[in-house]
């Protein structure tokens, strides 16, 4: 059996969540996320957040909550910045385009926006002949497995407010960054300094759904409008609302991110001992070691893992990313198989 390190949703979901799917399978749901189990949800995210006055909105996927997001809040002649690695920029096909607003994606050496490139980017787009930027997009953890402080996003708030910039937080995979040990925010922070983010189930134990929760009163209006429109509305809307019911009963959410970070320090350790380097420092579940191409090419007869970049003739960057359920002998495998090409 080949195991996999390819990404972080190659499994279906925790046993405990499809137990719970089928014990409520016959059970007659109000539909369209208006259903009891959506409610107990949402009730559960607010005392995670310590707030009472967000909205919560759950959708099938990233990318569909990824682009209500931004149609929701910009207006035809606006843009969202992004670092250059961003998911709106790299992976989602345009979809973010599609709605008729253009990604400004800036240079960034980790994955991670600053004051000062937000800044560069509005020192760029002047006047009424160049989109105007209206939000910044930032994801946490980052498509490289970097990850923002505190310190990192309250000045990125302060910034946003100062220029009357939306911000909007990513988390499709915001439990790796919470239950990273170099992590000092909590979703009441995140309530506190964006005006949306969302909270990924997809890539962290649930079948699917992502929970969109919405701060800023400008952004709630008629915002269920808009996700019937996009066809992001499902009839059976209490699938998504039992799976992060479940996800926040007794810290599953979180132990199951610990759990991939765990896998991934395990697997980091390993590959530091054999002497290779990494293309970005990374403490959650995504890694990014830079392999001679025989050792690459090698190891691919066994494990799943993608390539990230070619760093020279010689090298490889590649991305390997533990999961909820990523087994501790699939990393032991990889370490001796490893160790041998060393």
């Amino acid at each position: 059996m080949i195991c996999s390190f390819n990404n972080d949703y190659s499994e279906g979901a925790h046993p405990s969540i499809l137990q719970a799917m089928l014990e409520s399978n016959l059970e007659q749901n109000d539909g369209y996320g208006l259903d009891a189990h959506s409610e107990r949800a949402r009730a559960s995210i607010l005392r995670e957040l310590d707030r009472t006055d967000a909205d919560i909105h759950f959708i099938p996927g990233g990318t569909q909550t990824n682009l209500l997001a931004i149609a929701a809040a910009l207006r035809p002649h606006q843009a969202v910045v992004c670092a250059q690695t961003g998911h709106i920029n790299v992976h989602e096909t345009g979809a973010i385009e599609a709605t008729g607003h253009k990604v400004l994606g800036m240079e960034s050496p980790d994955g991670k926006l600053t004051p000062a490139l937000i800044q560069a980017a509005l020192d760029r787009h002047t006047d009424e002949h160049m989109v105007q930027p209206k939000m910044v997009y930032v994801s946490n953890s980052t498509e490289v497995g970097t990850q923002y402080t505190k310190a990192e996003l309250e000045a990125l708030s302060r910034f946003c407010r100062l220029h009357s910039l939306y911000l909007f937080l990513d988390g499709a995979r915001l439990g790796s960054a919470l239950t990273s040990p170099d992590n000092d925010l909590t979703m009441a922070d995140l309530a506190r300094l964006t005006d949306l983010f969302y909270i990924g189930g997809t890539k962290n134990g649930a079948l699917f759904g992502e929970a969109l929760v919405i701060l800023h009163p400008d952004l709630k209006p008629d915002f269920r409008f808009l996700i019937k429109q996009r066809g992001a509305m499902m009839a059976k809307g209490w699938l998504l609302g039992l799976q992060f019911e479940h996800l926040f009963q007794n810290g599953l959410f979180y132990a199951l991110a610990a759990h991939a970070n765990e896998m991934a320090a395990r697997l980091r350790a390993g590959i530091t001992a054999c002497g290779y380097p990494f293309r970005w420092e990374s403490a959650t579940n995504q890694l990014f070691p830079i392999l001679p191409n025989p050792v690459m090419e090698a190891l691919a007869e066994d494990f799943l893992f993608s390539t990230q970049e070619i760093v020279d003739q010689d090298h490889t960057c590649v991305r390997l990313v533990t999961s909820w359920a990523t087994k501790p002998e699939y990393v032991e495998a990889f370490l001796e198989a490893l160790k041998k090409l060393a």
